[in-house]
C-alpha cells in the first residue's frame, strides 16, 4: 500500500469512528492569555445538522476558526474530514478548505461584481475550467432560487437575496461541510426562515451543516441537534434540543 493510500485509509477510519468533524479534548488560549475553549470534545457525523449556540464569549467563533484552520488548538486535536489540522502545512490549507463552504452574517460579497461573478469567483480560485463554471454557476443559482438574478449587482438585492448568493458561492465547489456563522443575523424574520429552510434542504441532500446562531425562535422550532457553549465549554448537547440560556 502506498503512503497516500495509507493516509486515505487512516482518514476514512477517523471519519467512520468519530465523524467528519471531531474535536478531542481541545483547548485554545490566545496570546493575551485569554482562554477561549477548555477541554472541548465534539463529534459531528456525516450529514448531520447541528446548531451551536451560546452568548458572546462562549467560544463559538473560536470553534469555527479552528475548523477552518484559521487557528490551531493550544491543546488537543481537531480533525475535519479525517485531517489532523495541526499537521496540515500552510500550503495545504487552501486545498483542505475546498471541503468546507462558509456563510457569514455580513455576506462578504464582491459589491463591484454581479451575482454570477460572485459565485464564479469561488470556482476560479480553484482553477475550475471555464466550461464547467458556465455550467455550475447557473445550476447552483437555481438551487438557491436566484436563477433570474444572475446579472444583478449585489447592491441591488435584498438582504435575503444577498445571503442566498453567499450560500451559492459556498456550495458551488460541492463541499462536504457547510459552516454558517450567524447566517440570519442581518435578516428580518421572513428572510431568516427562508434561509434556514434552504440550509435544511442543503442538509437533506447530504451536506453536513453546522449553524452558529443566537436565533432562539429558529433553534426551538427546528428541533435539530443543539450544542450549547458557555465560557469555552460545552454545557449541553442534545438531539432535538432547544436554545439554552446562560445562567
Amino acid at each position: 500500500m502506498s503512503r497516500k493510500e495509507n493516509q486515505r485509509r487512516i482518514r476514512q477510519q477517523i471519519i467512520d469512528e468519530n465523524g467528519v468533524i471531531y474535536l478531542d479534548n481541545v483547548s485554545k488560549v490566545y496570546s493575551t492569555g485569554s482562554p477561549a475553549l477548555n477541554g472541548v470534545t465534539l463529534s459531528i457525523g456525516r450529514g448531520e445538522f447541528v446548531f451551536v449556540v451560546g452568548d458572546s464569549g462562549s467560544g463559538k467563533s473560536t470553534l469555527i476558526r479552528l475548523l477552518l484552520r484559521e487557528l490551531t488548538a493550544t491543546e488537543g486535536s481537531v480533525y475535519v474530514m479525517g485531517h489532523d489540522l495541526a499537521r496540515l502545512r500552510h500550503r495545504q490549507v487552501p486545498k483542505f478548505r475546498r471541503n468546507i463552504g462558509v456563510v457569514f452574517q455580513d455576506f462578504r460579497l464582491l459589491n463591484d461584481r454581479n451575482v454570477y461573478e460572485n459565485v464564479a469567483f469561488a470556482q476560479r480560485i480553484i482553477e475550475t475550467p471555464p466550461s464547467e463554471i458556465r455550467k455550475n454557476v447557473p445550476t447552483i443559482l437555481a438551487t438557491v432560487g436566484l436563477a433570474g438574478k444572475y446579472k444583478a449587482k449585489t447592491k441591488q438585492l435584498s438582504g435575503g437575496e444577498q445571503q442566498r448568493v453567499a450560500i451559492a458561492r459556498a456550495l458551488v465547489n460541492n463541499p462536504s461541510i457547510l459552516l454558517a456563522d450567524e447566517p440570519t443575523g442581518n435578516l428580518d424574520p421572513r428572510n431568516s426562515w427562508e434561509i434556514m429552510t434552504l440550509l435544511e434542504e442543503i442538509n437533506e441532500s447530504g451536506t453536513t451543516v453546522v449553524v452558529v446562531t443566537h436565533n432562539r425562535e429558529i433553534v426551538n422550532a427546528m428541533r435539530k441537534r443543539v450544542v450549547a457553549m458557555k465560557r469555552g465549554v460545552i454545557v449541553s448537547d442534545e438531539e432535538g434540543g432547544e436554545y439554552i440560556d446562560e445562567d
